[in-house]
């Protein structure tokens, strides 16, 4: 008897691993997009602008990502609920990884001028084609195999790729700088290669993704033959009230998560003039500490019910808006640190830990692909796609006075809290079957 169960926890634990393998591969992509974007893209594709309005170019073309994302859940989470999610997880990771890894083979606007920024737009479109399908399918392979009382610390195994893809984006952006400090990182090969290296992270991610077995939830609908004809149909159809939710919930842990790991490098680089590596060290320790309370967080809300947890994080990220900047403005490479720290590792890990378990059990198993991917991607538009752009921008009008970004990070706190208040407590029952 212990034996059975050693060997379906330890299937468990393959899949939960093998779903965060491919969600650290495919945010590693997508996060070196962002912190290239924030720091040099600006003079590699927009050279021609004023640096200020060069940096808004370059971060509307990280905007335009989570703009495809919604249409990625939707191609994905059709077939997914159709055919399976182990099939799209490929699909998926090839079409992120391989769309990063020619964004290091682009000709730059010197070369070939405003052809070099269309491409860039291309590939950041197929990267959020790619990401916006991942999501769902990575989520629901660890939340469908877990057993009934752990699904949220299962489940948020792949959110876990969304810091450690940060740390590992970052690492490899930090060491390639300091190698070619100063405009010798963009005037060379340098900056290509952190995402040439995609190529051999595919390779390493298929391998891993090859190794575990379909969805058993899914498999018992295939074998029923009760597969949805028209999934996403049917998700807006049966769940309308719990698809607007589960957008809602998304805005403060999205919007908010980039304001840290993107914005900030503009505000600590621009408007207090202080070296680009004391904020990316900062981001890069506050992820790694986050890489631990993700999946702390997850287990309580198996103890404790989603919505607690998960409003506890949005009321503290809110309560943290202004001491943000505060400890930001001391100049300090070490309250810096604590800034970001805590409004990762406790705000925005207390929402994302308990999401992807939260978000699943909003839709019954038989639409969960296209109707969590489709509630969690289109509120990637409006929160996380937008925040980066709206803060630089009440930046740029407030005469770098962070006041108004602080309040319009409270509002995204705000909607976040009442969406989540307005849903049922699933984590007895795992939500509508």
């Amino acid at each position: 008897m212990s034996n059975g169960s050693e060997v379906q926890k330890s299937g468990h634990v393959k899949v939960a691993f093998a779903s965060l393998i491919g969600t650290a591969i495919e945010w590693y992509d997508f996060f070196l997009y962002g912190t290239s974007a924030a720091l040099v893209f600006n003079k590699l594709f927009f050279p021609s602008f004023d640096p200020a309005v060069g940096t808004l170019m370059a971060l509307v073309t990280f905007t335009v990502g989570f703009i495809a994302r919604p249409f990625g859940g939707i191609i994905f989470g059709h077939f997914g609920d159709r055919i399976g999610r182990k099939g799209m997880l490929y699909l998926t990771l090839l079409i992120m990884g391989l769309s990063t890894a020619f964004v290091g083979l682009l000709p730059t606007y010197n070369e070939i001028g405003i052809w070099a920024p269309i491409l860039l737009v291309s590939m950041r479109i197929l990267q959020g084609i790619g990401l916006g399908g991942e999501w769902g399918g990575a989520v629901l392979m660890a939340y469908e195999h877990a057993p009934a009382n752990r699904r949220g610390f299962y489940a948020s195994w792949p959110q876990l790729g969304a810091p450690l893809g940060l740390v590992l984006g970052n690492v490899v952006f930090m060491i390639f700088t300091n190698a070619y400090p100063g405009d010798l990182y963009t005037s060379t090969w340098a900056w290509r290669i952190p995402f040439l290296f995609s190529f051999a992270l595919v390779i390493v991610g298929l391998w891993i993704r090859m190794q575990i077995a379909e969805s058993p939830q899914f498999a018992k609908i295939k074998e029923a033959k009760q597969e949805a004809k028209m999934p996403l149909i049917e998700a807006i159809v049966k769940h309308p009230k719990n698809l607007l939710l589960a957008m809602g919930a998304r805005f403060a842990e999205n919007g908010l998560f980039y304001i840290y790991a993107v914005f900030s490098l503009v505000y600590v680089t621009t408007v207090l003039k202080m070296p680009r590596m004391s904020i990316l060290t900062a981001i890069l320790i506050a992820a790694f500490i986050e890489s631990f309370t993700i999946p702390l967080f997850g287990f309580l809300s198996d103890l404790w019910g989603r919505r607690p947890v998960y409003m506890g994080g949005a009321i503290f990220s809110g309560l943290w808006a202004f001491p943000l900047f505060f400890f930001l403005d001391m100049k300090s490479p070490e309250w810096m640190i604590f800034a970001i720290a805590v409004g990762m590792a406790i705000g925005h890990s207390a929402m994302y830990g308990p999401q992807a378990s939260f978000m699943s059990e909003l839709f019954s198993a038989r639409v969960r692909y296209s109707g969590a991917s489709l509630g969690y991607q289109l509120a990637s538009i409006f929160a996380g796609g937008v925040s980066p752009l709206i803060a630089a921008y009440l930046l740029k009008q407030s005469g770098g006075n962070p006041t108004p970004i602080a309040w319009y990070m409270i509002a995204l706190a705000a909607i976040t809290v009442v969406s989540v208040f307005l849903t049922t407590e699933s984590y007895k029952t795992g939500g509508e079957q």
